[in-house]
């Protein structure tokens, strides 16, 4: 409780104990962590830098092990943003547990579909957008006509109305039909919250106390892949000042899209990634998907050389760290990102480039001979 929390504070500073190191226990360290701060020097360490002996462990003896290594100085301090961000920051999470709600009620509704026979999304898009939730709606209502189902299209749907036809003729029961009814309330409900919260976080970055937030979003939504939302949730997990982190390195190595080191014999056993914090990752990777599939930039270009030979989640990783590294470099110049454009790996290496072809080329049997292009005046 808040009173006992106060007597801790009290005894501490009576007992003149200047320093004080907390294990990052997720939320439930933070009230002891926000009790004590200003009074004396706390410090916010992960627990796998404390770990005591597994042979002999209470709460006892991992506080004592905790002071033990707090007094020769063989903690690291956690990374903790400024107020403003931290409520920021509380925002876009409560964003993205939103946005998973509201994606496993999609999961729910599109599986009792399958049950009851409604292919519906296989043939829309986006089975719950405006005429998809219609549609849906429909059929929660009684409606059995796929014909009719079908006239409900709009857009580019209507040109798919024989198909529609097909997907809509399914067998729905009275309990199926009430379950859709649940669910597509649920949806819409969850959907007017994700909403809300899109609105307030807007608000807040608009009104933060912190200095540059603003222009620190505005900054990163130039960056190709990185819209709004995603930068909003970048700004809330590293804040806007890069002092922190000396190094682009250090901040991917903290954020958990840096190989990790796991050598022994001088043998590399694993490069699999360290952890890190799983919201600027999931923010990273959402981009880096973006990104790989616009057209003309240097991160889809990139994607593209490294998908062939790693894979589809190597390659979002790498140039979600790449992103990492631009963000870094955008925060700490407050400069713009400038695009190098979707040539820049051919135009770095221009003859490589052209000898490779070439050989291509001969191999299949043709003669080849180059002639630069002359350069239009």
């Amino acid at each position: 409780m808040s009173e006992d929390l106060l007597h801790l504070r009290d005894w501490l500073t009576q007992a003149e104990c200047p320093h004080v190191a907390i294990e990052s226990t997720g939320v439930y360290g933070r009230s002891v962590f926000n009790i004590l701060e200003g009074a004396m020097d706390v410090m916010l360490t992960n627990a796998r830098d404390a770990k005591g002996d597994k042979a002999r462990k209470t709460d006892g003896i991992d506080a004592e092990g905790l002071a033990d290594l707090l007094r020769h100085g063989w903690l690291k301090p956690s990374f903790l943003p400024p107020l403003p961000i931290g409520e920021l920051r509380d925002l876009t999470r409560y964003r993205e547990s939103v946005g998973r709600e509201q994606t496993a009620l999609a999961n729910r509704s599109q599986q009792l579909m399958e049950s009851a026979k409604s292919k519906l999304g296989q043939v829309a898009s986006d089975g719950l957008g405006a005429r998809g939730q219609v549609m849906r709606r429909a059929l929660a209502t009684g409606e059995t006509a796929a014909a009719q189902l079908s006239q409900l299209a709009q857009g580019s749907l209507k040109r798919k109305q024989p198909q529609l036809q097909q997907a809509l003729a399914g067998r729905w029961t009275q309990a199926q039909r009430w379950i859709l009814t649940e669910l597509l309330d649920q949806y819409a409900h969850v959907d007017a919250a994700l909403e809300r919260v899109a609105e307030r976080s807007r608000q807040e970055v608009a009104s933060s106390a912190a200095p540059f937030v603003a222009d620190a979003v505005q900054l990163l939504d130039t960056i190709a892949g990185v819209g709004e939302t995603v930068a909003q949730s970048i700004v809330a997990e590293l804040g806007v000042a890069m002092e922190c982190f000396p190094t682009d390195h250090l901040l991917a190595s903290w954020a958990g899209v840096w190989p990790g080191n796991n050598e022994s014999g001088g043998k590399r056993k694993s490069g699999t990634t360290t952890k890190g914090s799983r919201y600027l990752r999931a923010a990273l990777v959402q981009a880096a998907w973006a990104a790989s599939h616009q057209k003309g930039t240097y991160l889809a270009a990139q994607y593209k050389r490294l998908v062939k030979r790693r894979g589809k989640k190597k390659a979002l990783i790498a140039v979600g760290h790449t992103l990492l590294v631009i963000i870094y470099h955008v925060l700490t110049r407050h400069e713009e990102y400038r695009e190098l454009g979707g040539n820049y790996f051919d135009e770095r290496d221009k003859q490589a480039v052209t000898r490779r072809l070439v050989q291509r080329l001969e191999k299949l049997g043709y003669e080849v001979s180059l002639r630069p292009t002359p350069i239009a005046a």
